[in-house]
């Protein structure tokens, strides 16, 4: 009789273990935080083409010549604005969420662009439809757009722009 009441204790510190310890966490994630605090200086925009995984041509550069600011803000309340996209003279605002794995970012934003375009006719895009998270930290974020399925055929030919930004210094008022 001795020996049962240990056992039984011990099951029972155990059992209350197991159920403590297997609560699922919501909303554990950072990643909206990173977003939102503060604005993003786009700092470059590259252009990769694949067929399958393999790379092909040389990664072009975008942008390299503009002299205009272009940022990326991320608001708590899931708004979002892109000042001067393309290096045009635009303010773009739209909605911003998280897919449910985190891995991707969705804007609604339609933007003015002229990239390639032979004839620079303005056409209206929407760039960040579908955004995959390459890199996010404290102080760098790069999203990936374009072809960015993980799913593709060996022959398939692919384009990924990688937009690359990095934290902006808040200003003090």
């Amino acid at each position: 009789m001795k020996n049962k009441i240990p056992l039984v204790f011990v099951l029972g510190l155990v059992m209350v273990n197991l159920l403590s310890n297997s609560c699922k966490k919501d909303n554990n994630s950072n990643i909206p935080h990173l977003l939102t605090a503060g604005s993003w200086l786009l700092a470059t925009v590259q252009v990769y083409n694949y067929v399958g995984d393999a790379q092909v041509g040389v990664i072009d550069s975008l942008y390299v010549g503009c002299d205009s600011t272009q940022t990326f803000t991320f608001n708590t309340n899931n708004t979002c604005t892109f000042v001067n996209f393309a290096c045009l003279a635009q303010k773009t605002t739209g909605n911003w969420s998280l897919t449910a794995n985190r891995l991707y970012l969705t804007t609604d934003m339609t933007c003015k662009d002229t990239t390639g375009n032979l004839n620079k006719a303005v056409k209206q895009i929407q760039p960040f439809s579908n955004a995959q998270i390459a890199t996010l930290g404290v102080y760098s974020l790069v999203l990936q757009t374009g072809d960015v399925q993980p799913n593709y055929s060996a022959t398939s030919r692919r384009r990924i722009v990688r937009y690359g930004f990095i934290k902006q210094k808040a200003v003090s008022q």
